[in-house]
Parts: structure tokens; C-alpha cells; sequence
């Protein structure tokens, strides 16, 4: 696996990016060996986020974490990772039970556990798409009290979402075709 290292300002010490490297490094046997793991370090004040996304031919696995100690940080975030991890080799084992996919993305070492976990869409909604601008739909989703927003965006004249992040801010996703 590829480590990219990227620390939003300064204090991120050596030892630091050898425990995560050490930490991330354990997830390693799940993944191929062109796989790309982008760990970054942000401090602020007395806030430490650690950051870790694992890109595998498609598939990506990505946590995050905020604490006052970037090793407490850290550790979060392998445990996120972990269930992460479980929950997809669950889902992919199921799959390869099933004939309907070979596991191109993981590796599978060990018998994989069955989980409670039932993904049954319960609700659907359904709405006309009106082309806006990416600053209404954001107006439109305040409104709404949501966390994201669906809209055709009428510089692109493609379907876009605009969502609020963890940090307050807004994101916009695009998709390709």
C-alpha cells in the first residue's frame, strides 16, 4: 500500500506519522497492493484531526476524528475504519456466496461473521428537479433543515447535490459520466 502524508500546519512530528503509518498499516492484508492510504493531520487550538482514506481500484474507506489528543485521534479512526472494513468484507461475502461478484477490491482471509444489519429502504420521496444556482440550493436546504439537497444545476444542467460537512461548511457533488 502507498502512503500520502499531508499535514494541515505545523506540530505534526515524525513520530506522529510513523504511528499512523503503523496504525493504517494493519489494514494492509484487506487491500491490494496498489492501494493508496492518504493520512492527514490537522491541528487547530487544542483540536487534533486525523484523517485517513484508503482508495482501492474503486472502493473507498474513509474516517475521521477530532479530539483533543491526535493519538486518541488516531485510535478513533482505526476503530471506525475496522467496522468499516467488517461491514464491507460482510456485504462482499455475501456477494461471492451469491455468484454475484468476484472480489476484485479485498482480499478475504478469515470466515467472515454475519451481521445484523438490514438495509431496508423504508421511505421514498419523490420531487420535480428545478434548476438553480449551487448558492440557492444551499438557501433551499437551510430552509428544509436538511443536510443535503438535490437539484439540476442550471450552469452545469446536471443533477448535483450541495451538503453541509462536519466542519460547518458546504460541499457540492458533481458526478461524472
Amino acid at each position: 500500500m502507498k502512503y500520502i502524508i499531508k499535514g494541515k500546519q505545523a506540530g505534526v512530528t515524525n513520530a506522529m506519522q510513523e504511528k499512523a503509518i503503523k496504525k493504517i498499516g494493519k489494514f494492509e492484508r484487506f487491500f491490494k497492493p496498489d492501494s493508496e492510504a492518504v493520512i492527514s493531520f490537522k491541528i487547530e487550538k487544542d483540536r487534533y484531526t486525523f484523517e485517513t482514506a484508503i482508495y482501492s481500484r474503486g472502493t473507498i474507506i474513509r474516517a475521521e476524528e477530532c479530539s483533543n489528543d491526535m493519538y486518541a485521534s488516531m485510535d478513533m479512526v482505526v476503530e471506525k475504519l475496522e467496522r468499516q472494513i467488517r461491514k464491507h468484507k460482510t456485504k462482499l461475502g455475501k456477494r461471492i456466496r451469491q455468484d454475484a461478484m468476484t472480489p476484485d477490491n479485498f482480499y478475504i482471509h478469515e470466515k467472515i461473521e454475519d451481521e445484523d444489519e438490514n438495509y431496508d429502504v423504508v421511505r421514498t420521496k419523490r420531487f420535480p428537479l428545478k434548476p438553480m444556482d449551487i448558492e440557492e440550493a444551499i438557501l433551499q436546504m437551510n430552509l428544509l433543515a436538511h443536510n443535503f439537497f438535490v437539484f439540476i444545476n442550471a450552469d452545469t444542467e446536471t443533477v448535483n447535490v450541495v451538503y453541509r460537512r462536519n466542519d460547518g461548511k458546504y460541499g457540492l457533488i458533481e458526478p461524472e459520466i
